[in-house]
């Protein structure tokens, strides 16, 4: 049997699996398509639309569901369709396909930050960053494992139908035995709004997740074009500046939950905001090839805990129903997390590849400025709307 606080952990990861192996295997897909690049961006942005929508929309729906049904719902869909996109016939089914899953990912994104915030404040220590670490180890166990089964030459339509049933199987294990943790009272007279938009309260929250995917996008989407371009890095150096920057994400939010339960959010959030800045300038700057490796290390960690963080803070907020708060500022950072790779990608093409880290400083500043937004994790006992009130599915 699960602990409470584990089951978080074993949802991030399921989704991992899902999507880490249907990204490793987009080139098989692209092929068995017949598209350009072109043509395939347009098909995967289904997947982003599809998110967007479920993140503004769906929090009214989550809350009458509850997590224990939304999780049993959104796990194995997501798999699911999934194992369907190497099946169809065409892009604009892809397509579909891919807004669907959309809908399901930003609702279990939904449903496991409002449970891991409710988690946090019964428990009263945090799990936010852990709970998003794991869904960082997950990507990059799919993805080793995932080129392995590339290599082997296993078709896209097995490997992700393998995928889909054991994340099936997991999920009702994930779910068995659940029950959902206690809303926190709202405040009298407040009403959840059907589209999830922020409050001005709600704001500094938004601009710092906004400010830590726009690292996380500067690092995962462009490293490696970086390294290429400015040093003319092989590709095994040039593959390193991802390497490092995931894997110090990973080390970093798994590890650093007892952190802020000591210091308390916005201390902790100000040492990673300035650790960021630090990497943003060294990759900006340096003239050697190691210390902009480095920098994205640098990078990884800065960025890795900020956003669950906010996330945990938004969930903790009694203005709002909490999957509204925790809607409003997800869908407000990953807008950025979706547009920030062409629109760094145009900055690069303008005025050069170390241009696109530099520019990103300035918003990491005013996140530091407004980090004191983040609440301490689990220091108080919130007010709760009533005892548990999941029951077997």
């Amino acid at each position: 049997m699960l602990a409470t606080h584990q089951r978080p952990y074993l949802a991030f990861f399921l989704l991992a699996l899902s999507t880490g192996a249907f990204m490793a295997r987009i080139p098989d897909l692209q092929s068995k398509l017949e598209v350009n690049k072109a043509q395939l961006g347009v098909t995967l942005i289904g997947l982003a639309i599809g998110s967007l929508v479920s993140l503004s929309t769906s929090a009214p729906i989550i809350e009458r569901l509850g997590s224990k049904r939304a999780l049993a719902i959104a796990i194995p869909g997501i798999a699911i369709l999934l194992a369907l996109t190497p099946i169809l016939p065409s892009a604009e089914f892809v397509f579909g396909c891919l807004f669907l899953t959309g809908l399901l990912a930003g609702s279990l994104e939904l449903t496991l930050n409002v449970e891991i915030g409710r988690i946090e404040a019964v428990k009263g220590f945090s799990i936010m960053n852990r709970s998003h670490g794991f869904w960082s180890v997950g990507f990059f166990v799919t993805a080793v494992t995932a080129s392995f089964i590339r290599q082997a030459g296993i078709p896209m339509w097995s490997h992700m139908l393998f995928v889909a049933v054991i994340v099936s199987i997991l999920a009702m294990l994930t779910v068995k035995g659940m029950v959902n943790s206690p809303s926190l009272a709202v405040t009298e007279g407040a009403k959840a709004p059907f589209v999830a938009f922020p409050t001005l309260a709600l704001m500094p929250l938004c601009i710092i997740g906004i400010a830590a995917f726009l690292v996380e996008g500067a690092g995962l989407d462009w490293s490696a074009i970086y390294m290429r371009d400015v040093f003319g890095s092989t590709p095994f150096i040039g593959g390193s500046g991802l390497t490092l920057f995931a894997l110090f994400m990973a080390v970093t939010r798994v590890t650093i939950d007892p952190v802020v339960d000591r210091f308390g959010a916005g201390p902790v959030a100000r040492v990673l905001l300035i650790t960021s800045v630090f990497g943003l300038t060294l990759v900006w700057l340096t003239p050697h090839e190691y210390a902009a490796l480095a920098g994205f290390a640098l990078m990884g960690g800065g960025c890795s805990a900020v956003y669950p963080m906010a996330v945990s803070a938004a969930a903790q907020r009694t203005d709002r129903p909490s999957a509204i708060n925790v809607a409003a500022v997800s869908q407000m950072a990953f807008v950025v997390f979706f547009l920030a790779p062409p629109l760094l990608g145009f900055v690069g093409e303008a005025w050069g590849m170390r241009a696109a880290y530099a520019v990103c400083i300035p918003l990491i500043f005013i996140s530091i400025l407004l980090s004191g937004a983040l609440k301490s994790g689990g220091k108080s006992k919130p007010a709760f709307s009533g005892a548990s009130h999941e029951t077997a599915l």
